[in-house]
């Protein structure tokens, strides 16, 4: 059975960047170790210099960032020196450990001429062993992301195992995330051997035990449940999920199983502590007001 239906929230990561967001939700926190989902677009950037999407240098803790584009090109650099454009059916994959700062940048002049847009992303908890590893960044090609197609279905593996399929996308825990089109009438079911398990409605509309569900939803299932799932429309799904890892503490953008870990992490970042990227480090993102506990609510105008 279900256990939640989550309705998306509108949100803002920079002035105009304007997104659904998924997760955090105050009644259920995490999908496994997935504690942030936010779905930008589908939109067209406007052809107006004087309007800028770019999402400036900001600081990650405790997570792994993940960036996937249904439409459009992001150019990322963070400050390990990596500057990647991610294009559709790519992943970018950055895991902040114990601390990196990024910028998402659109420079792309046939994307700043009105170019189509969407974009999907997460944040994976990391276990508490993993927490203070040192940042890495790695994008991952199309073939490094197994396909699978049926009558009806479209899918594609962005990371974990499930079907028999499996990803090349390196993950500090069990977990899977699936892009996944169905045409009308297309059928589909979830991945087992996994404790928690959520389907996002990317756009369409599915039914699910006679009931129809439609686009912005996330649909949280009970464990041992398997679901099918019905296309009642051509629809997209991002399907996600894994194991717990246990409590977690969110603020704008740091995670970690430490209170005290996240003060840290505010007070790095007001000091000037953290490193900047190489090519990206005359503008920044300023620590918001504190105006919540870290255990509190979503993160107050949380970046990705």
């Amino acid at each position: 059975m279900l256990d939640i239906v989550i309705e998306a929230r509108k949100a803002a990561i920079s002035p105009y960047f304007k997104v659904k967001r998924i997760l955090p939700y105050q009644l259920r926190r995490m999908v496994g170790p997935f504690i942030f989902m936010d779905h930008g677009g589908p939109f067209n950037l406007p052809n107006d210099p004087t309007i800028n999407f770019d999402v400036l240098p900001h600081p990650h803790i405790g997570l792994s960032t993940v960036s996937y584009l249904l439409s459009g090109n992001v150019t990322h650099r963070d400050s390990l020196g990596v500057e990647q454009i991610i294009k559709p059916g790519e992943i970018n994959w950055m895991t902040a450990g114990k601390g990196i700062v990024h910028s998402e940048r659109f420079e792309d002049p046939v994307m700043l001429a009105g170019g189509k847009m969407e974009m999907l992303q997460t944040w994976v908890a990391l276990p508490e062993k993993d927490e203070e590893i040192n940042p890495t960044f790695k994008n991952y090609q199309p073939e490094d992301l197994p396909i699978f197609t049926d009558t009806g279905v479209w899918m594609r593996l962005i990371a974990g195992e499930v079907y028999g399929l499996k990803s090349a996308v390196q993950t500090h825990s069990p977990l899977f995330y699936v892009h996944v089109e169905l045409q009308v009438g297309g059928r589909f079911g979830l991945p087992t051997g996994y404790s928690e398990r959520g389907v996002y409605i990317v756009n369409g509309m599915v039914e699910v035990n006679g009931i129809n569900y439609t686009e912005g939803q996330l649909l949280v299932f009970t464990k041992g449940v398997d679901p099918l799932i019905i296309a009642k429309e051509k629809t997209t799904l991002m399907l996600l999920g894994g194991e717990h890892l246990g409590h977690r503490y969110i603020w704008w953008n740091f995670v970690s199983s430490n209170k005290e870990r996240i003060e840290q992490a505010k007070e790095d970042w007001r000091q000037g502590r953290i490193i900047m990227p190489p090519t990206d480090n005359e503008e920044f993102v300023p620590l918001p007001d504190d105006k919540s506990k870290p255990a509190g609510g979503p993160p107050p105008n949380a970046l990705s």
